[in-house]
């Protein structure tokens, strides 16, 4: 059975990046407790490409902020869906995701499932 990933790239301030990866670390263990498989936070670095559309223009990043690509891998989707339903029951989760507090825009977030089709 291939695994499943759920992706995420998003605009970050360069001032809340320090902010933002306190809350992923916590995000992490709780799902990883919920049994996620892998959980990773990339911060952008060669973001200045001359291929394809580069991330800060595709996300339309302003000035002063950076680009962080995210992704959590699962056994299937099945269990990306039973993991989540957990993630979602959990107090923990609640406390980390209040709006008024995000270091980030949540609104230009972009997010999205994948089954992964190649695994080498």
């Amino acid at each position: 059975m291939s695994r499943y990933v759920d992706g995420f790239v998003l605009p970050v301030p360069k001032k809340n990046l320090a902010a933002y990866f306190r809350l992923a670390k916590k995000a992490s263990k709780i799902f990883r407790e919920h049994g996620a498989l892998e959980y990773k936070e990339c911060a952008g670095e060669d973001l200045n490409v001359k291929i394809g559309l580069p991330f800060p223009r595709g996300i339309k990043s302003k000035p002063g902020e950076t680009v962080v690509f995210s992704y959590i891998v699962y056994r299937s989707r099945a269990h990306r869906d039973q993991v989540n339903a957990r993630i979602m029951k959990d107090p923990r989760i609640a406390a980390l995701c209040d709006p008024k507090n995000m270091p980030f825009d949540d609104k230009r977030m972009l997010y999205g499932g994948f089954k992964a089709v190649v695994e080498a």
